[in-house]
């Protein structure tokens, strides 16, 4: 319920201040609005002051809106009303009003951003786990326990990256521009300072989604090698392992991190029989000696160990605020960012650059809606605006249909003084609509394959 609530509310909101855009620079430009419908459809409410009025709506289907003006070409209009028709009005009221939507959505993402910068979120703190064998993070020196403090880019403008999270937002930006990233890395408690190169060239344009921190080698963040929750009874508490131990090898590997015990119980499986396992733990300042032997569990038709007992403790995270002016300032620039991101991922997918799974539809928008409620309002504020962004871009694109295939036809009409024809209007239309029916069924079948963990 919580996911449903979420989505409706979601859509409800971008809806609203995109037709609102549409609406108020009509109304500013002198031009008669006859409705303004949120959802399509039936109609659940209405509210209309006068006959003379705009009619508000709130329809049954609630997957977009719009706003209906006076307009000759949609029917007679009566000769007082000429001047308050939309075809009647210059070029330029007509451009300013179509544009004035996706820019609602692209200001909404500012604020919402900058409430999330003022009201702070909590992140994982920019402290890495091991990275993956043989990735272009192995390969550039990162280690596990590694604090990333800043990076750069080519033109050598070094930022702080204020959370793992943060961190994730530049390698991506990195990765899509085709540059190298510089990092400047310390160990967690703030030594031994280092200058690290990512060379993210090496890596293939259909690496660039959703996973891409996954694919460059970054891990997850970093977790303290310390027994957690030791289940009585379980391998781990039989051979005298408590909760609080810290791991200091396991099988004579040394242990930097918990997600190497992990990996190390789940290997000691030999010909379907686990394997003893000396642990040396650190407790009360003294180094302790036990011979774990992990149980047999199938997973998937292979056979893995477990010892009954949860290594790692939480990462360490940190509060990402900022002041008024600072927080509106970092809105406008990730609101800047997001869309030169999403103009550069739409542009891959376009050549075939990048996957078409990058599309997402209603499904996963509902998903991550409730995902995002669910862990506080700073994570839901930065997932409606990241979707506020994506609505004025999509919008944005040249496609009829769209906003953007409006203000197509106006600058054809700019350029060459007359209007798209009626012929051509009609066909561009037709056009459209199949490239817009194609873009959904992709974003459709995405989302169904990605809910049923076929992506």
């Amino acid at each position: 319920m919580t996911t449903v609530l979420a989505f409706i509310f979601t859509l409800g909101v971008l809806i609203i201040v995109h037709e609102y855009g549409h609406y108020r620079v009509a109304v500013a430009c002198g031009v008669k609005v006859l409705r303004f419908s949120v959802g399509f459809g039936r109609v659940l409410w209405r509210r209309q002051s006068s006959p003379q009025a705009t009619e508000f709506v709130v329809c049954a289907l609630p997957l977009g809106g719009y706003v209906r003006m006076l307009d000759e070409r949609e029917g007679p209009v009566d000769a007082a009303d000429l001047p308050r028709a939309f075809d009647r009005q210059p070029l330029r009221n007509r451009a300013a009003i179509v544009v004035a939507g996706p820019l609602a959505n692209l200001a909404l993402a500012v604020l919402l951003y900058a409430a999330a910068h003022w009201i702070g979120i909590e992140e994982p703190k920019a402290l890495l786990g091991p990275p993956v064998a043989g990735s272009v993070a192995e390969k550039a020196g990162l280690r596990a326990g590694d604090w990333v403090h800043s990076v750069a880019g080519d033109d050598g403008d070094w930022q702080e990256v204020s959370s793992l999270t943060d961190l994730g937002w530049q390698v991506a930006q990195a990765a899509l521009g085709r540059q190298p990233l510089r990092l400047q890395v310390t160990d967690r408690d703030g030594r031994a300072p280092r200058d690290l190169r990512l060379d993210l060239s090496s890596l293939e344009t259909q690496d660039i989604d959703a996973k891409l921190a996954q694919k460059v080698g970054l891990g997850g963040p970093y977790s303290e090698p310390v027994l957690g929750e030791v289940k009585p009874a379980g391998p781990a508490a039989s051979a005298g392992l408590r909760r609080g131990d810290r791991v200091l090898s396991l099988g004579g590997v040394p242990i930097v991190d918990a997600k190497s015990i992990v990996e190390l119980v789940r290997g000691s499986v030999r010909d379907g029989q686990a394997v003893a396992q000396p642990w040396v733990v650190e407790r009360d300042g003294r180094a302790l000696s036990f011979s774990v032997t992990p149980r047999v569990i199938h997973e998937g038709g292979q056979a893995f160990g477990r010892v009954d007992a949860v290594p790692g403790q939480p990462p360490q995270r940190v509060t990402v605020r900022h002041g008024p002016l600072e927080g509106l300032q970092k809105g406008a620039l990730r609101t800047w960012e997001v869309s030169a991101l999403t103009v550069k991922m739409l542009g891959r997918m376009l050549v075939g650059e990048a996957s078409l799974k990058n599309l997402s539809g209603p499904l996963t928008i509902a998903d991550y809606a409730g995902q995002s409620v669910s862990k506080g309002l700073t994570f839901y504020l930065g997932f409606l605006a990241l979707v506020s962004v994506s609505l004025g871009v999509l919008n944005l694109l040249p496609l009829p249909m769209l906003d953007g295939g409006h203000l197509m036809y106006y600058i054809f009409e700019g350029v060459t003084g007359r209007p798209v024809s009626d012929l051509w209007l009609a066909r561009l239309q037709r056009g459209g609509i199949v490239v817009l029916l194609m873009m959904m069924s992709v974003a459709l079948f995405n989302d169904v394959t990605r809910l049923l963990g076929l992506h």
